[in-house]
């Protein structure tokens, strides 16, 4: 959907996939007058069974549609509804229901696709109007400009126009800055506001000699206080037996092992140390430390080959396939060295009753107490699923949410529509909330060339 002038009336006729992943997708076309082909309520009448994200939508729609519908006659509906609940403004847009047409026409080849023939039949109705059909699905836009219609995506769900605009959670200052900086007799600093972009809440902060490390604590009249951080590349410096690899590491640790934080997220490809990081943080402050309970682990449970069938057993056992990272990294924490077979089973033992595998499907309801929850691949939800999981998050929690943007396996979501890239650009200016962006990947030589050579 692209930004128009008032003055620019367009027609939009709206696909079933933009319906299914945005609800309120008939209220965002402003002046614009909006067309639901038959086909696309069909469609809808298909998809409402479950309890999927999708048919939760869907039976959205239909209350969204029923309402508007509401004493309304054959008259009212070739007029058109008012969507803006002015039933009698035309300044507003309204939506229209277009039926299928009897012929196609030389131009649609395809007869079976009722959404393409009845968008090609409007625009041969209104040559004066621009018409645009707004689709999810790629090969429908491809299909619908070789027949010669305009066929945008659906952008109002879009947090950034641009991933590469995407909040990275760190940056580096320049020395003569933190020179002229207060200091503090805790080791903290004061600091004038960077020109530009102002400095989230938690960024983390490196100058470009490399040492120390701050986070942003707090500002006041234009001056930002930062606080020193630990330096976990030390060797004195572990967690749970590990070390940070780098410097992006080493802000993560910190965040993960900060008490004050209560929602964090971190970025990267595969490799750079999500899971072992945010693994080894939970295990320190549930197992050491006792500020949580227990460990809750969960993901978006998107296959990325062919689908193998139901699995059998518990909630846990169905879910411990998909968790196949979360074990590889647990399984090298859970091997001290110098430590016995017998010292490591019960270690294993310890630490298995008290890591819970838990399905998104039944988190709705739920509230988890001194919990810390680790989210994977959450790049493969969208903003609703992220705050309906969010919410769930009671007194003590601390969430967090692990993910790379550039592999997202969800049809319909984008880098710049994730649920994952929403909530980074939402909750940085939290001061109870932290990012970083991890881009250094610290597997093996062979897997960082394959990275980048394949």
């Amino acid at each position: 959907m692209t930004e128009t002038s008032p003055q620019a009336r367009r027609l939009f006729v709206l696909d079933t996939s933009v319906l299914m992943h945005d609800p309120t997708a008939l209220f965002r076309f402003q002046e614009h007058d909006v067309y639901l082909p038959v086909a696309v309520l069909r469609e809808l009448d298909r998809a409402k069974q479950g309890i999927s994200e999708e048919a939760r939508n869907v039976r959205q729609v239909s209350r969204f549609l029923d309402e508007l519908l509401r004493g309304a006659d054959l008259a009212s509906l070739e007029r058109g509804l008012p969507l803006n609940g002015a039933s009698g403004s035309s300044a507003g847009g309204r939506l229209f229901f277009a039926p299928r047409p009897r012929s196609g026409g030389d131009r649609a080849r395809d007869e079976d696709d009722s959404i393409l023939l009845t968008a090609l039949e409007l625009d041969r109705r209104h040559p004066d109007s621009a018409l645009t059909l707004v689709s999810k699905d790629m090969n429908r836009r491809i299909r619908a400009v070789v027949l010669g219609l305009n066929a945008e995506d659906y952008y109002s769900d879009q947090v950034l126009d641009d991933v590469d605009l995407l909040y990275l959670g760190h940056r580096v200052l320049p020395d003569p800055q933190l020179a002229e900086a207060s200091p503090e007799a805790s080791g903290a600093l004061t600091i004038a506001e960077p020109p530009g972009e102002s400095l989230a809440a938690n960024e983390c902060i490196a100058p470009e000699s490399g040492a120390p490390q701050y986070r942003v604590a707090g500002r006041s009249d234009g001056r930002v206080r930062l606080v020193p951080l630990v330096d976990y590349r030390a060797p004195a410096e572990t967690v749970w037996g590990i070390n940070a690899r780098n410097l992006e590491q080493s802000f993560a640790l910190n965040l993960l092992l900060d008490p004050e934080i209560d929602f964090l997220t971190l970025l990267g490809v595969a490799g750079t140390g999500k899971t072992l990081l945010t693994l080894a943080a939970a295990l320190v402050q549930t197992l050491e430390q006792r500020r949580f309970e227990e460990i809750i682990m969960t993901r978006a449970t998107v296959s990325i080959g062919e689908d193998i069938g139901y699995l059998p057993g518990t909630e846990e056992e169905k879910m411990t396939p998909w968790m196949g990272a979360l074990m590889d990294n647990l399984e090298v924490l859970t091997q001290p060295s110098g430590e016995s077979q017998w010292g490591r089973a019960v270690t294993n033992d310890l630490i298995t009753n008290r890591i819970k595998i838990r399905s998104l499907s039944f988190m709705r309801g739920r509230t988890f107490l001194n919990r810390f929850m680790i989210l994977d691949e959450a790049q493969n939800l969208t903003a609703k699923q992220m705050k309906a999981l969010i919410t769930r998050a009671g007194p003590g929690t601390k969430l967090v949410c692990l993910g790379n943007v550039a592999q997202i396996d969800t049809p319909y979501l984008t880098a710049t529509s994730s649920g994952l890239t929403y909530v980074v650009d939402r909750f940085k200016h939290w001061p109870h909330s932290g990012h970083v962006t991890l881009r250094r990947g610290e597997r093996s030589r062979l897997a960082d060339f394959a990275s980048e050579a394949l």
